[in-house]
């Protein structure tokens, strides 16, 4: 009886929590969808590639990862000087850009 309430237990939380690890926020969903219709269309069709998109993203990357991946890229945008260097050269950003990257583009193949 024990052993099966432990199982129990087990299969539960191992269900649990990789979802509640990779939850992102509705609005940082909704937000992605947006931008990504802008980009390829506002209709039916584009709303659910894009939200397939996301949730693609969002098994890949915890919500953390995505936020540090995307303002990595923000930061690289805004130009030069020495703090911009910190997001284009180190490690750390080259592999949280990469990680999203490889999300996006097997997202892309899944949904698109």
């Amino acid at each position: 009886m024990i052993r099966f309430v432990i199982t129990s237990l087990a299969l539960f939380f191992a269900g649990i929590f990789p979802v509640l690890a990779n939850d992102f926020p509705t609005e940082a969903r909704a937000e992605y969808v947006f931008a990504c219709m802008a980009t390829n269309g506002e209709n039916r069709e584009m709303l659910r590639r894009c939200s397939c998109s996301i949730d693609r993203i969002a098994e890949h990357l915890t919500y953390d990862e995505y936020v540090e991946a995307e303002t990595v890229l923000r930061m690289r945008l805004m130009g030069g000087g020495e703090k911009a260097t910190l997001f284009k050269e180190t490690a750390w950003a080259k592999q949280i850009v990469d990680k999203l990257k490889q999300a996006q583009a097997e997202a892309e193949l899944d949904c698109f």
